[in-house]
């Protein structure tokens, strides 16, 4: 009960990308924030990502939809550390999963 009170918010829900149909995924990174957030995350070591840290046009309801959202296809794991809540791009599960996706995703050109 302790640990329950000294929590502030739930730990957040995860899919695991075995779980994520195809479309899902593809609808995911379809978002020009949220392929900025994945982006942002290669490019990042692990768990150094605070979800403040990126510099995106939304406010902070609609960041926490779009974390949301790419829970849910599986591309984004968070946890809290301490009054933070960090990422990780999931980018090994991921792959297994949709392979050669994340490459093209991340590869991005001009018609982004």
């Amino acid at each position: 009960m302790a640990a329950a009170a000294a929590s502030h918010r739930a730990a957040p829900e995860h899919t695991h990308p075995d779980d994520v149909p195809v479309l899902t995924a593809l609808a995911a990174l379809a978002d020009p924030v949220r392929l900025t957030l994945v982006r942002e995350l290669a490019g990042s070591e692990d768990w150094s990502r605070a979800c403040g840290s990126f510099d995106v046009p939304v406010g902070k309801a609609a960041l926490s939809h779009h974390f949301a959202v790419l829970r849910a296809a599986g591309l984004v794991e968070q946890r809290d550390q301490g009054p933070k809540r960090v990422n990780r791009l999931r980018r090994n599960e991921f792959d297994t999963r949709f392979p050669g996706l994340l490459d093209l995703v991340l590869r991005g050109d001009a018609r982004d």
